[in-house]
């Protein structure tokens, strides 16, 4: 499989819009955000790439003013200039707090706009993968010292914990390992860089990190693989949705944008669910009636392949897939007692999945690990679950994806 960050991040947020993007690859239009940002990062490696005459700063920030009027007018003719306009002043302010800061002929930059492929082995299906990548930016910072800096024209400060367990520079660091076999791991730095913050945030990365990361990337890419086969990429709905391209064609949302004349089912379960949220607000006694509604809902969700249904008001009923799991108790108890785990196994003797949920936590990482892959599907239903609060805005806001 070839793969990056990017998708695999996209992955994690929502399977079905992974399956939009990078499988069926379903264009969509490029958000203002995003293409400020890509401006944003061309005008720095400009500011970067020329050595050993450096561009003055008036020439840094007509580069990205004549970026950005290119991309704005070529990509959102509708966009007025006002809204241009305060895109064009918000990075020219960008730039030129950057640049009192970070002044580029005191900067040794090896090299900007690094792309990267590198070859991951799987020991588990003997599967070979790559990923893939660009890196912003890479400094040499000591004789055998490096710093990887990506910038973020993101609004938000992330915690320096977050940082710390950021998928992307953990990529980046493999990345330059690959590149560069004979750097040690301890001396390459990385470092996030928010621009309308002008602050920049580093760490690190250990061995012992970066064999994690790989392990994770490998059982993400298993599970992937998966689901390419079962054909299984449910959604996953969440504030993010609001900036997703593909909400109208979501089965989560893909109801509420309904534009087709009203259908008998369609107008049937319009009644259905005013009288299902009746029901469940105000009189607990109808149980039994909550159940037949719910068989009606659930016959049109399998019959318009959709997830999620909304009334007139925005009230919605979802499905939530419900799994149980069975472990395989001989070989929980051959890994517990081989790990000296005795007095924990005979806690548990009377096999129950209960009692060994309460004991996983305190046991080793490396033993939870273990007995996880011992967990087998044993059931998987869906039920359906109502909203408590009506969805306000019933039209899609403007298109928005995340930027770099």
């Amino acid at each position: 499989m070839r793969t990056s960050y990017s998708a695999l991040n996209t992955f994690g947020q929502c399977k079905q819009k992974f399956k939009f993007q990078i499988i069926d690859k379903i264009k969509a239009p490029k958000s203002v955000e995003a293409v400020f940002g890509t401006t944003v990062h061309g005008t720095l490696k400009f500011m970067f790439s020329h050595d050993p005459l450096f561009p003055t700063l008036d020439e840094i920030v007509n580069n990205f003013v004549e970026g950005w009027k290119a991309s704005s007018n070529n990509i959102f003719p509708v966009m007025t200039q006002e809204h241009q306009a305060t895109y064009e002043e918000s990075g020219k302010a960008i730039i030129k707090n950057f640049y009192k800061k970070n002044l580029p002929w005191l900067f040794h930059v090896v090299d900007t706009e690094s792309r990267f492929e590198v070859l991951i082995q799987d020991p588990k299906t003997n599967n070979s993968h790559i990923l893939t990548g660009v890196i912003d930016r890479i400094d040499k910072i000591g004789e055998v010292e490096y710093e990887i800096v990506d910038y973020k024209t993101a609004r938000k400060l992330p915690a320096q914990s977050t940082v710390d367990e950021d998928l992307q520079l953990s990529v980046y660091h493999m990345a330059l390992l690959n590149r560069w076999q004979n750097l040690d791991a301890k001396n390459i730095k990385l470092s996030l860089y928010f621009l309308k913050h002008n602050e920049k945030l580093t760490t690190v990365r250990t061995t012992e990190t970066l064999a994690k990361t790989l392990e994770n990337i490998l059982k993400t890419i298993r599970d992937i693989e998966a689901r390419v086969e079962s054909n299984n990429f449910p959604p996953s709905p969440s504030g993010l949705c609001d900036y997703c391209p593909y909400k109208t064609q979501c089965s989560a949302w893909r109801h509420l944008y309904k534009k087709d004349a009203p259908t008998i089912d369609e107008e049937q379960l319009q009644k259905t669910l005013q009288e299902y949220f009746l029901i469940k607000e105000n009189d607990t006694k109808h149980a039994k009636r909550l159940k037949e509604l719910q068989v009606i809902v659930d016959s049109y969700m399998n019959a318009h392949s959709v997830d999620r249904v909304f009334d007139n008001n925005g009230y919605f009923i979802a499905r939530r897939l419900q799994q149980r799991f069975k472990y395989d108790f001989d070989k929980i108890r051959e890994i517990m007692l081989s790990a000296g785990l005795q007095k924990e196994w005979y806690s548990i003797l009377e096999a129950d999945e209960k009692k060994l949920k309460a004991i996983l936590n305190q046991l080793p990482p490396n033993i939870r690990d273990q007995i996880s892959e011992q967990k087998k599907l044993s059931k998987e239903f869906t039920t359906l679950v109502a909203s408590s609060k009506p969805v306000k805005n019933k039209k899609p806001l403007p298109i928005r994806l995340s930027t770099r």
